[in-house]
């Protein structure tokens, strides 16, 4: 840790709105009074901008207008001036096509905030899957002071006695009606039992899982991932991260600072350490991008081979994020890599102190729940990166979530050109294919869809689940759910909407999965590949206007994190010209 504190006081960037009594300074000042600002808040003090994803369409963060009370709270009591700022919320739950989609576009919406008005520092206040990162990757752009506080997880659902986890159960009992085993009416109670309490995904899904890496990459204060969303600690940890933003802003920490290449790679083994979403991936490439830190596939693979996954929750596990919490939570994870050899221990997290600093001394409450190494889940649970003809740039699986005995397997192709085609054909009995075949989805990735939609983890064919088989493996450009589970390969890249060797599989081409050797083979001669790719036309929807032409003419592949190629790099929070 080589972190030096600016000199304090100095004139921060947002006396060039209010200091002064030039007509401007006037005019940016005497508005905001309407609002009952007194005029010794405007006497240089740092102002710190809560970007609040708010929504009552992303209703994970429904309750964030709550706490961004509490941040508010800390902010004024470190003598900072304190102003919400509405921020583009991107719902997983509600967003069509997809959110991911939205996520380049809200982190661009955010970074001009940042940047175009009168903040000193921010408080990233984030909760659904893509608001974290959205929200990261427009802090990494700009370089303001900023800290992340996530809403939290929901309580514990249950139904009938059994934990029932946020969308890893909805995936079970939608396959349960499928097999004729749960009706219509058992899954409507099963539903509502689902989401019982405000907060995010109570299983380790994306949204835990972003939350997670927040802290790991040093961007939350410690143990601000697993805290229940009820809590009234998630409340007490929103009032001292108001409190510590000012301080950073004083001392000019930044997220430069922090998210260096080491922190990125405590990221990537503590994701492998959770067993956390495969779409984590996808984002912190893409954080990472932008603040100009070169991070790879390869990498996730490196640092991840050899992690156990030690925390025993829904999708990979038993348990939840609310037993999580109770057991320690991130830290204790954290601790144990320090301990395993696996940390960067010198890295500087918003806190000011290294991330061994904060977590040496935190003690496991449940070692069922974050498991002994000896008794971890898989012994290699880092992101697995598979590559070969079909996948020459890449496609990952989770191996936490898979089954054993298909981490091997030679099967026969069966394809579905689009998600259309997939939900006309899955259910028709006449379908060919048996458990033994691999599924195989295109155009469902970042321009295919376009924006990725989780659809990664297919539903099985309704006369392969009554024989009881519960998982086949499946192969796409998309993305899935970091709640669902299977032996799914995702991200294939170049994905088939960019003439990837995924778009030419035809039915009855055999395809080879062997992830010990981290290898996804279709298995035609390379002439006949080569021929079938150069005769291939796109087949997918083409937009020639707004957003979604934008977004499908300017994203990158999911290898490098699908942002958009124009937005990738840090430009700073340079103060622009006057208004008026």
């Amino acid at each position: 840790m080589t972190f030096k504190p600016a000199p304090w006081p100095r004139k921060l960037r947002s006396t060039e709105w209010f200091g002064g009594t030039g007509r401007d300074q006037i005019y940016h000042r005497g508005w905001m009074k309407n609002q009952g600002f007194p005029h010794d808040l405007f006497d240089g003090r740092p102002v710190i901008g809560i970007l609040n994803t708010w929504s009552e369409l992303t209703p994970c963060n429904a309750h964030l207008n709550v706490l961004a009370e509490f941040v508010k709270r800390g902010v004024y009591e470190a003598g900072g001036f304190p102003v919400e700022v509405p921020a583009f919320s991107t719902s997983e739950s509600a967003f069509r096509p997809t959110a991911m989609m939205f996520r380049n576009l809200a982190a661009m919406s955010v970074e001009e905030q940042m940047r175009g008005q009168p903040m000193d520092g921010c408080v990233l206040l984030v909760g659904c899957d893509k608001t974290t990162p959205s929200l990261l990757m427009a802090a990494a752009s700009t370089d303001l002071p900023s800290i992340v506080v996530t809403g939290g997880p929901m309580l514990n659902g249950y139904y009938k006695g059994e934990r029932v986890g946020s969308g890893t159960h909805l995936w079970k009992f939608s396959e349960a009606v499928k097999a004729g085993e749960m009706t219509a009416e058992e899954f409507a109670e099963a539903e509502a039992s689902m989401s019982r309490s405000a907060g995010s995904c109570n299983t380790m899904g994306t949204a835990s899982t972003m939350a997670s890496m927040a802290e790991a990459l040093g961007m939350a204060l410690s143990g601000n991932a697993a805290i229940p969303a009820v809590d009234s600690r998630r409340r007490v940890m929103a009032q001292m991260s108001g409190r510590r933003i000012v301080q950073m802003v004083k001392d000019d920490l930044k997220p430069s600072d922090v998210m260096v290449k080491e922190a990125f790679e405590n990221a990537i083994r503590t994701n492998a350490a959770i067993g956390g979403s495969t779409n984590a991936v996808i984002h912190l490439l893409a954080i990472a991008g932008r603040v100009g830190v070169d991070l790879t596939l390869d990498d996730w693979d490196r640092c991840g081979r050899d992690v156990p996954t030690v925390v025993n929750l829904m999708p990979s596990g038993k348990y939840l994020m609310e037993e999580f919490f109770y057991a320690g939570g991130l830290p204790v994870v954290i601790k144990r890599l320090g301990e395993a050899g696996l940390l960067h221990k010198d890295a500087l997290t918003v806190s000011g102190e290294t991330m061994w600093d904060q977590v040496k001394d935190v003690t496991n409450h449940n070692d069922d729940v974050i498991l002994p190494a000896e008794k971890a889940l898989t012994q290699s649970g880092g992101i697995v990166v598979l590559k070969g003809n079909l996948a020459p740039k890449g496609a990952v699986l989770k191996p936490s979530a898979a089954s054993a005995h298909l981490l091997t397997h030679r099967g026969r192709a069966v394809v579905f050109e689009d998600i259309d085609d997939y939900k006309a054909k899955i259910n028709d009995e006449t379908l060919d294919i048996d458990e033994t075949c691999i599924m195989v989805l295109k155009n469902c990735g970042p321009k295919g869809y376009p924006g990725m939609a989780e659809v990664g983890n297919m539903g099985l064919p309704p006369k392969v689940l009554r024989k009881g088989i519960t998982d086949m493996v499946r192969i796409s450009d998309a993305r899935m759910s970091g709640t669902a589970y299977g032996t799914v390969c995702l991200h294939t890249s170049p994905e088939a909407a960019a003439g990837g060797p995924l778009a030419v599989v035809k039915n009855g081409d055999f395809i080879e999965l062997d992830v010990p050797n981290r290898r996804l083979h279709l298995d035609i001669p390379e002439a006949e590949l080569a021929a079938r790719l150069a005769a291939w036309k796109p087949l997918h929807e083409q937009y020639e206007s707004g957003y979604a032409w934008l977004h499908q003419k300017h994203v990158q592949g999911a290898d490098t994190g699908a942002d958009l190629d124009f937005l990738k790099g840090c430009r700073g929070a340079p103060v622009g010209r006057d208004s008026h």
